[in-house]
């Protein structure tokens, strides 16, 4: 017979926490209904939330793959990067053929993707604020580097020794520059990154500071999976949090910043009714209150000792970039996003498309990004 607690002490411990009817729980709603006016925040991987409080509906907004010009983008940089992983597929098995189906598969929707850019599709359609101004020349890096990769692929159709790591660095990924390859594909993928991020910044930015938060007195909440299961899980490794305290003019106390990536998350193609959102909005408040009264209870318990101090860092201690023709900080941020299981991709970029725009008083036109900013692709329309 499997062992059970001692009734009676089982008992003692519910009464604590663990049960519904506990002291804790207790607690926790007591704070809810003194704190029900409070704005609470929550960002999930995908989308972001303000429950402005006392009853008042939602306001919404997205920031990846449901916005203009996301998935776009973040096709062009893993197309690059879709090279590296045939590289190591055939390293892996090279006579199988797996390897080479997926490369034709790679380069026909390298093709239909550099047939369907144009100046137009970024001016008109996709329509992004931050790119104002900037349409043609991301015209230009998409066919760029859809027209390098496709010629490589061709390449490697015929000789399959260019698929391998040390040809693909020397000649595509790290390779000098040339006037049949003036940007190297570690250029372009940071630059790609950038321009995702940037928009991200800029449109959650603008709305959060719509909303008029009192920044002292709201609740945030990470909640969910962020990117892979094992990243963003601290306020180092997850980007939110240092672009909403940025976009607070950093007033937001970071101790009210909370991250729970076991948390029950939500998507805007999924949005449960107004009753649903109200239920939802009921579990933030406890999951953050009821993590908060210990904080609330240790001040209180404890008052002779030191107090928790924390102190705020922007994503994972990225190797800082000196200046925009900083390759080897670029290089070296990708990498550590790939390498390093905590970091979400987008950590390659964030904290200085962040900080660039902050000192840059908003103006997206005015950031300067690695692998765009100081490099001329050569002209779509003359391809």
């Amino acid at each position: 017979m499997s062992y059970q607690p001692n009734a009676a002490f089982a008992g003692l411990f519910r009464a604590f926490t663990s049960d519904p009817q506990s002291i804790g729980i207790h607690l926790t709603q007591q704070m809810a209904r003194q704190q029900a006016d409070d704005p609470m925040l929550v960002s999930t991987g995908s989308d972001i939330v303000l429950f402005p409080g006392a009853g008042r509906a939602p306001s919404i907004e997205s920031f990846r793959k449901s916005t203009r010009g996301f998935i776009e983008l973040t096709a062009v940089s893993h197309l690059p990067l879709a090279l590296a992983y045939l590289a190591r597929m055939r390293e892996l098995s090279p006579h199988d053929g797996a390897w080479q189906r997926d490369a034709s598969n790679l380069r026909r929707h390298a093709e239909a993707t550099r047939a369907a850019n144009s100046l137009e599709l970024w001016r008109d359609q996709v329509a992004v604020a931050s790119f104002a101004g900037h349409e043609q020349k991301i015209a230009d890096l998409v066919d760029y580097t859809c027209g390098v990769t496709i010629d490589l692929l061709d390449r490697i159709e015929k000789d399959h020794s260019l698929l391998s790591f040390e040809c693909l660095n020397e000649a595509y990924f790290a390779a000098p520059s040339t006037s049949a390859l003036p940007v190297p594909m570690n250029d372009v993928m940071f630059a790609t990154f950038g321009l995702a991020f940037l928009d991200i910044v800029y449109r959650i930015g603008n709305w959060l500071r719509a909303q008029a938060i009192d920044w002292n007195r709201l609740m945030f909440l990470v909640s969910g999976q962020s990117g892979r299961p094992t990243a963003g899980v601290s306020w180092a490794s997850n980007n939110i949090c240092y672009l909403v305290w940025c976009a607070s003019d950093r007033v937001l106390l970071p101790e009210r910043v909370l991250i729970a990536p076991h948390a029950p998350s939500f998507s805007v193609a999924e949005l449960p009714d107004a009753a649903g959102m109200a239920e939802l909005e009921r579990t933030y408040r406890a999951l953050w209150l009821n993590t908060r009264l210990s904080i609330d209870v240790a001040r209180l318990l404890f008052p002779g000792q030191r107090p928790f101090h924390f102190d705020p860092v922007p994503a994972g201690g990225m190797p800082p970039i000196s200046s925009i023709d900083d390759r080897d900080a670029t290089t070296a941020r990708l990498r550590r996003i790939m390498e390093d299981p905590t970091q979400l991709l987008s950590n390659c970029v964030a904290d200085y498309i962040v900080d660039q725009l902050y000192s840059n008083g908003n103006q997206p036109q005015k950031v300067a990004i690695p692998g765009f900013t100081n490099v001329t692709f050569p002209s779509a329309a003359q391809s």
